[in-house]
């Protein structure tokens, strides 16, 4: 029985089968004092596919969520009344906020103006603008996230992932899911396993030996067991003072901005699924802007912003040692997942790790080369208490247009 407790922060585990209607049950009398909202980015082309379409049926029969907010992404106008018909489906309070339509474009216009928005489309500012709204419509004190992409969904994964910041015995301001990522009889979670992890021990040998602050945020990171997970809940007061990138880096930026601004012990990581499965990016290794060779340069990047900012100082002569400890621990890993997936009876194609791990070395050099040419880069979208102090009004600006486009556009 896993009931382990490693690393900095509180691991909640799933140790028994507890039946989902209890949970649910107290979910039910937890948000009679703490309603409860769901946060959900997706891309208008995630309705075509069967995921998406699990994910609303599941949600049908949750009665604990006083509001469920969409963000959506590339549509057009006929593809925003699709969606509106989609998701009306579901019983809850359901927003719809259309991030291309001509009211949300303005609101942006106006923000970008004034230097306090990310002008790149993609999740980071589709979860940002959500905030925004959840801020804004002031309805929910405890919020779920998760992606529209989870092949493998089912309503007990949002259960476990808000249960511990919706129930008022527990003192947790954020929670984050994990799960194991085994598919088709193999492992997933590459760049997980085989960036983030030996890039962190990576960095504790070159930088956290001499800086005590980076030691400590990088034990912090490393305490949890999946860092690159979609899923995450808060409670509502952490986050008017989020700041997060709004690239590949949003789940790294996410933990980092979360150990600034609040003590490890009101926070949480919950294993949420014993299968998940959703939909994989090709490594891409022709081309440094697409799938994970674009991730692995977002992910990196975040991590050496963040370092920098506790005081690491970084040359190319560091990023090159950087490099080769890191493709040493990364070789090394390699061998324990194998070793790990014959145990279990799984298939493991050790060239093709090895191939990533290749990729990766080399595009810490890109990150690190990108960081040294850009020290002026911007990586965070500003927080929201920042954009209502000046724009006080935004928040109410907001609501009104999502309000005005799903009474112009519903059928």
């Amino acid at each position: 029985m896993d009931f382990y407790q490693n690393g900095i922060i509180t691991t909640l585990h799933n140790l028994v089968d507890r039946p989902l209607e209890e949970m649910e049950a107290d979910l039910k009398k937890f948000s009679k004092k703490r309603p409860l909202g769901l946060v959900l980015p997706s891309l208008y082309s995630e309705l075509q596919t069967p995921a998406l379409k699990t994910i609303v049926e599941e949600l049908k029969s949750v009665d604990y969520l006083e509001e469920i907010i969409i963000g959506l992404d590339r549509a057009d106008e006929s593809e925003y009344r699709h969606a509106l018909e989609f998701f009306s489906v579901l019983p809850q309070n359901v927003k719809v906020i259309w991030n291309d339509g001509p009211r949300m474009k303005a609101i942006h216009k106006k923000l970008v103006e004034e230097g306090i928005a990310p002008e790149a489309p993609g999740k980071g500012r589709n979860v940002w603008y959500m905030i925004g709204y959840v801020l804004g419509s002031n309805k929910v004190e405890s919020v779920a996230l998760h992606d529209c992409d989870i092949v493998t969904y089912d309503r007990s994964l949002l259960a476990k992932l808000i249960y511990p910041v919706a129930n008022p015995q527990f003192n947790y301001d954020f929670a984050k899911g994990f799960y194991t990522r085994i598919a088709n009889q193999t492992m997933n979670g590459r760049v997980t396993r085989l960036l983030v992890t030996p890039l962190i021990r990576a960095l504790q040998k070159t930088a956290g030996e001499v800086n005590e602050r980076a030691d400590e945020y990088l034990s912090h990171i490393d305490s949890y067991r999946y860092p690159l997970a979609g899923e995450f809940a808060f409670r509502k007061g952490v986050i008017s003072d989020l700041r997060i990138p709004s690239d590949w880096g949003l789940e790294i930026g996410v933990l980092s901005e979360m150990k600034r601004n609040i003590s490890s012990n009101r926070i949480c990581q919950v294993d949420i699924a014993d299968i998940y499965d959703h939909k994989h990016q090709d490594l891409s290794a022709e081309d440094a802007k697409k799938g994970l060779s674009k991730m692995s340069i977002d992910i990196s990047k975040a991590f050496f912003r963040k370092l920098a900012a506790e005081g690491v100082t970084f040359t190319e002569e560091g990023f090159r040692s950087l490099k080769a400890t890191y493709y040493r621990i990364a070789l090394d890993l390699i061998e324990s997942y194998r070793n790990d997936a014959i145990m279990n009876g799984l298939t493991l194609d050790v060239h093709k790790e090895e191939c990533a791990v290749e990729l990766f070395s080399e595009n810490i050099i890109k990150a690190g080369k990108h960081f040294l040419e850009s020290p002026m880069e911007t990586p965070f979208i500003p927080s929201w208490n920042r954009v209502s102090a000046a724009f006080p009004d935004i928040m109410d600006d907001i609501i009104a247009a999502v309000d005005a486009d799903m009474q112009q556009y519903a059928k």
